[in-house]
């Protein structure tokens, strides 16, 4: 049945009950485990009484911060290597796997609990005592810089984690001093919980023969998981075989080894059997990294003719109670790399801390950094319009890059590789009557309702890794199927569709008749990194693309010797070798069954980035009575380089925009600044976008092919994000200040609307 689903082949197995998460693992003779979770944002711990749970049926084992120290357990490697201002490397706290002396955010895991069932395993955590001596909680931003703040590691001697800065300080100073104009912003950004559908769990199988550990958990890469898991635990990397077949939801936030998964791996070794965790719905809330969660502050610089002369960009962000792998990196390096959008802008200069406080770990989520880039510039272009005057659009076409400007070096010495910013500009005026607004205000002012209007433009990075290369393979089966071997984990993008799409084009054959296998522990060894960034297809289909073309080319020999020619004889058209002027001809498969692996190739390509970006337009109406946000139009125009499956692109651009919806309209983890608990612990209190929020997303493509693989494509995953979040933001305070509100910020609930418009009455 699976032909029917000719957009995502996965999606017939998935919507019919045959998809296999980490949770549906059942592995004979698992034990289950329970964690005790710190009910406090800031303690000491005096002591842990753990007698009457382990006298409790069924219990099995308990382990505490004592038993993960004595393992040698603790922070995975941070991705952050490169020194900050100064030359002052991050500072980078031991992660506790389990809390040994303090615990420093609710919810971190201060024991774990394995018994025979999940519920009896439940009652003996209940049942340990632990002695608290509580310490302040330091929730807010400023008050942990203070000299005065209370430290959450006093051995390190600051808050401050990471102090990250670039571009030229001096040249950006005297130019916002000397400029006609400066427009100024601060913005609050709400912190974000990415809270897949699939909750966090994870199942440990350690074979003392072999000192072999087989995980079974939902991750966005087995190389990702399993290196992390490796830094985090000491345990050589080969001796980690990571299982994932579906991931229900990944956004950035399933690619670390979380402290639970090793403590799984511990209590798995410390029992010889197998121990399996799933978390509830709150442990998500409390425990998954959490993202945004910081305050932004820019200065946007005009002369007396629009024309933009510098910007100073400052980035205050949560680190939270440790440092995730990611945080700190997506929060300094890749806004670089984009400060400037897509415009003309000769001097900048950025600087990024990032704070230790007693919240969730921050990290990665989708855009990781990217719309904070574009909400803080796009802002600031609307202000600066409306402070001097000028055409919200004029002065964004009057600063453009011009396509003839790519590939263009920003100030800051980062490449975009193409692009045509002012075709897309274009497109998206044509396409959502961008002409006609003031008569749709008109009509909606009659109702005693407010219409807002707003257009950004937007460019970001995608690709990168860790890893110098990317590599994937190609193998055949005995009957001569192909079967790809990625180092990706799916979890939405619709891999099992792209890459044998690739491929089938490559070696001229039916895309159904190559098996995907991305993450496969019993595949060939790849050197990757997974599926971040809004990399998978343009590196990972890049290294496939190149197998299958060595492929080609190596099947050529065999088809020569097959068919008794010389290969110059030999050409290559619709999945078949045949010789030239006559009607001999032999299948590739048929090759392929003939020659057990010798067509059997591995592809690989170097890391790089491309420049994907975007033209996008929203328009909201605003009920004064109840302060009630409704989007009436989405006009998105992207450039995702060549557009291999618009079916995919459309699916991805239409979950990042619904996520970006969801972040301004919305969703806000919420922390008592004195107590310092997460007063947003279930979706009683956290709200998320609904389909009636929604309206028929209208997508367009004006795409500029990257020179940087040979795809020509670009990443799609985060581009929803990164356009919709400063698009519907402006939109919604350009449909506020007909009411006389100028700032109010995200999220854009309706009592936090009404409120600003009560008190412009």
């Amino acid at each position: 049945m699976d032909h029917l689903f000719k957009g995502r082949r996965e999606d017939y197995r998935l919507l019919t009950g045959q998809g296999l998460y980490a949770g549906d693992r059942q592995i004979e003779g698992a034990a289950h485990a329970v964690f005790l979770r710190a009910d406090r944002a800031h303690a000491e711990i005096l002591s842990i009484d753990t007698s009457a749970a382990r006298a409790m049926p069924g219990v099995l084992a308990i382990l505490t911060g004592a038993d993960t120290k004595a393992a040698g357990f603790g922070s995975p490697s941070p991705l952050a290597v490169y020194p900050g201002r100064g030359g002052v490397k991050i500072k980078s706290p031991r992660r506790q796997v389990l809390a040994e002396d303090r615990v420093r955010y609710v919810g971190q895991e201060v024991a774990i609990v394995v018994a025979e069932t999940a519920e009896l395993a439940l009652a003996g955590a209940e049942a340990i005592i632990v002695d608290y001596g509580d310490l302040p909680a330091v929730i807010d931003l400023e008050a942990a810089l203070a000299p005065d703040a209370t430290l959450l590691y006093p051995k390190i001697e600051t808050n401050l984690a990471f102090d990250f800065d670039y571009g030229d300080e001096e040249g950006t100073a005297g130019a916002i001093a000397s400029a006609a104009h400066v427009t100024r912003l601060a913005i609050d950004l709400p912190r974000i919980v990415g809270s897949p559908m699939e909750p966090k769990n994870c199942t440990a199988s350690y074979d003392p023969a072999t000192g072999r550990y087989d995980m079974y958990l939902p991750t966005q890469g087995m190389t990702l998981m399993r290196d992390s898991l490796s830094s985090g635990t000491g345990i050589p990397a080969d001796q980690i075989i990571i299982h994932a077949q579906d991931v229900g939801g990944g956004f950035g936030v399933r690619t670390e080894g979380y402290s639970e998964y090793c403590a799984i791996m511990l209590a798995s070794k410390t029992l010889g059997r197998p121990v399996k965790w799933t978390g509830t719905r709150a442990e998500t809330f409390v425990s998954d990294h959490h993202a945004r969660a910081g305050k932004l502050f820019g200065e946007l610089a005009l002369d007396k003719h629009g024309n933009f002369i510098a910007l100073s960009v400052k980035w205050i962000v949560h680190g939270g109670g440790y440092l995730s792998q990611a945080g700190p990196l997506i929060n300094t390096m890749p806004p670089r790399a984009h400060v400037s959008g897509f415009y003309r802008i000769p001097h900048i200069f950025g600087r990024h801390q990032v704070v230790l406080t007693t919240t969730t770990p921050t990290t990665a989520y989708r855009g990781a950094g990217r719309p904070n880039v574009s909400l803080l510039l796009e802002r600031l272009v609307d202000e600066a319009a409306r402070a001097t005057g000028r055409d919200r659009v004029a002065l964004r076409r009057q600063n453009l890059l011009g396509k003839e400007a790519f590939p263009h070096k920003t100030p800051v010495g980062v490449e975009y590789d193409s692009g045509d910013p002012a075709g897309m500009l274009d497109i998206a005026l044509k396409e959502s009557h961008w002409a006609g607004f003031e008569a749709r205000r008109a009509e909606s002012a009659a109702r005693g309702k407010l219409r807002g209007i707003a257009l950004t433009m937007f460019i970001e990075p995608s690709g990168a890794g860790k890893s110098p290369a990317e590599q994937a393979a190609i193998q055949f089966t005995e009957n001569g199927t192909p079967q790809l071997f990625t180092t990706s984990g799916p979890s939405g993008q619709g891999h099992e569709t792209a890459y044998p799409e690739i491929v089938g084009r490559v070696l001229g054959t039916d895309p159904l008749t190559i098996e995907n296998r991305s993450s496969d522990p019993y595949g060939p060894k790849l050197q990757g990194d997974g599926t971040v960034g809004s990399r998978s297809t343009m590196l990972m289909g890049s290294a496939l693309f190149n197998a299958a073309q060595d492929i080609v080319r190596k099947g050529k020999e065999l088809a020569a010797r097959d068919l008794e020619a010389s290969a110059e004889d030999i050409e290559f058209a619709n999945g078949a070798y045949a010789v030239r002027g006559t009607d001999l001809l032999v299948a590739l498969y048929e090759l392929a069954r003939k020659n057990p692996g010798a067509l059997d190739c591995n592809g690989e390509i170097k890391i790089h980035m491309t420049f994907p970006g975007g033209a996008h337009v929203a328009e909201v109406e605003i009920d004064p009575e109840t302060g009630e946000v409704q989007l009436l139009d989405y006009v998105a125009v992207d450039d995702c380089g060549v557009a291999l499956n618009h079916t995919l692109i459309e699916g991805q651009v239409h979950g990042g925009i619904v996520q970006g919806l969801g972040q301004v309209l919305c969703e806000q983890c919420v922390y008592d600044v004195e107590s310092g608990q997460l007063m947003t612990g279930s979706y009683m209190d956290y709200a998320m976008p609904r389909a009636g929020d929604l309206v028929p997303f209208r997508l367009f493509d004006h795409s500029s092919p990257s020179p940087n693989n040979p795809l020509g494509v670009k990443g799609v995953g985060e581009a929803g994000t990164t356009g919709a979040v400063p698009t519907l933001t402006n939109a919604v305070l350009d449909a506020l200040r007909q009411a006389g509100v100028r700032a109010l910020d995200m999220p854009y609930t309706p009592g936090r609307v009404w409120q600003a418009l009560a008190a412009n009455r």
